[in-house]
């Protein structure tokens, strides 16, 4: 796995990320930090071997805090250990406001050009705190190139990723600034 540490400049609204990918005997260890106009905000995503999501711990600079657990499979709970059955069948998350997590299931998955895959997601959004299921779907157009679509269809961009499934171009919202 990889040991790389990367940059985004969010675009709308405007941000800047700081993120490391650590390789560790069990898993991959990812860190990261976005500043945007209203909060800063520290992750910490835990990998299995696999690639599946174990935790995410999510912290802003005014004090909230998300945690949660999965044991991949796709059951998740809270910091208090209490299940959350609305999350059962999703094995990623997505994290608003990095596009980190888009490679989560662009890493773990066989692909085969212009074949779609549909993903059940738990969604974090940093603003207001909250996580939620979200279906999405991915479908890789060529080595460097996915169509990304949520919100059953009505959200769709083509992300740049380069080769090592790390989004280069995610159109009106993020480009790599390293």
């Amino acid at each position: 796995m990889l040991n790389k540490s990367m940059r985004w400049r969010g675009l709308d609204p405007v941000t800047l990320e700081h993120c490391h990918i650590i390789p560790a005997s069990s898993g991959t260890r990812i860190r990261g930090t976005v500043i945007t106009p209203d909060y800063g905000l520290f992750y910490r995503l835990k990998l299995d071997e696999a690639g599946l999501v174990r935790s995410i711990r999510v912290e802003r600079t005014d004090g909230a805090v998300l945690e949660l657990f999965s044991n991949g499979a796709g059951s998740w709970s809270d910091d208090r250990a209490e299940p959350l059955p609305a999350l059962n069948g999703c094995l990623d998350i997505d994290l608003w406001p990095t596009p980190l997590t888009n490679s989560l299931p662009i890493w773990r998955s066989t692909w085969i050009d212009n074949q779609p895959q549909r993903f059940a997601m738990a969604w974090i959004d940093g603003d207001d705190m909250t996580v939620r299921r979200e279906e999405q779907l991915y479908t890789r157009l060529d080595p460097t190139h996915f169509r990304f679509q949520s919100n059953n269809g009505s959200f769709d961009r083509v992300l740049e990723v380069d080769s090592n499934g790390l989004v280069l171009n995610y159109p009106g919202l993020f480009e790599r600034a390293d």
